[in-house]
């Protein structure tokens, strides 16, 4: 009887501790980890966020940037951080897909977090150094089956969204190219830039300002339509790659057990971010919109991710390609 007495107390104690901690949080910092390199599309992203979010919970939210392995490092240690809503997660599709291209995880993708909301779905665009010959993207396509032992096919790792989008663009042409992969899109557009590979298929958040500028040559977007910064650039679906459709979607998460109450304060603030004027410009700019406040819930997040792993899963298992 006294060890059940003991142990309700400390149950009652601990559940008195977690309101009190709901209810005065957040006092002091959080941190989202993005779980790939500073400089690329996700931790673009993810600093407008940060930011638009610092204003409505009164503190200061950064940014840690924890690379590798597809993104699978950052999710992990998010994954095993204590839940108290301070250590929070912003990954993409890869979330999804490292579910089944990775054989071993430390985590289970489904059931090892609690979902705040998604964030936006970014386009992609195929994108090459800017001496690259082909001019437009059938002459590409000639190009890449001609020299298919030569041309380079940069990403961000396995796993990440431009490694998929690769994959698809090799599969679209029914063509094996050299693939190239990073410890993110960050060195792998340096890399583009400076002429030492010749594609990559990457999120229009961190190809824009490339393209306007002209530092690199781009062929088309992912989109269904026409991406408005990009007014110019065609539709790959329609100019000679049918079904060639694939957005990255951002969600945010929270390692599992986080109070309600801290989750339910987190997606408030999220949605209020995605208000926030200054964001809806700024993603604008880079080719995307914020998610509607209707999917920046845990409710959606939670559906979508599921749908995406049934998605990917069969596509991936296909082309076999899974990582240790």
């Amino acid at each position: 009887m006294k060890k059940l007495v003991a142990v309700l107390a400390a149950g009652l104690s601990f559940a008195a501790v977690a309101s009190v901690q709901a209810q005065t949080f957040p006092d002091r910092n959080i941190t989202v980890v993005v779980p790939f390199a500073a400089g690329g599309p996700t931790d673009t992203v993810t600093r407008l966020v940060a930011e638009a979010m610092s204003k409505d919970l009164g503190q200061q939210v950064i940014v840690e940037n924890v690379g590798g392995a597809g993104g699978t490092l950052g999710a992990g240690r998010v994954a095993d951080a204590d839940p108290d809503g301070y250590t929070l997660l912003l990954h993409h599709i890869g979330m999804a897909t490292s579910a089944t291209l990775y054989r071993k995880l430390s985590y289970d993708t489904l059931n090892a977090f609690d979902y705040i909301g998604l964030v936006t779905e970014v386009p992609m665009t195929l994108v090459a150094r800017k001496d690259l010959e082909p001019t437009d993207l059938k002459s590409l396509v000639e190009y890449a089956k001609t020299n298919k032992d030569t041309v380079t096919v940069a990403n961000a790792g396995i796993g990440a969204a431009s490694h998929l989008c690769g994959m698809m663009f090799m599969s679209a042409i029914d063509t094996s190219l050299v693939t190239v992969p990073y410890k993110g899109t960050g060195p792998a557009m340096t890399d583009l830039l400076g002429g030492q590979v010749d594609i990559m298929c990457d999120q229009t958040t961190n190809t824009t300002s490339q393209i306007k500028s002209g530092k690199i040559k781009a062929y088309g977007v992912t989109s269904k339509t026409p991406v408005p910064s990009l007014p110019n650039l065609p539709v790959l679906a329609n100019a000679g790659l049918p079904n060639f459709e694939v957005g990255v979607w951002h969600g945010l998460y929270a390692p599992k057990g986080t109070p309600k109450a801290t989750v339910d304060t987190l997606s408030n603030a999220l949605r209020a971010a995605l208000r926030d004027p200054n964001v809806a410009k700024r993603f604008n700019d880079l080719g995307t919109e914020p998610s509607p406040t209707s999917q920046a819930t845990p409710e959606a997040l939670r559906t979508h991710l599921k749908q995406q792993i049934d998605l990917w899963g069969p596509i991936i298992k296909k082309a076999g390609a899974f990582a240790d």
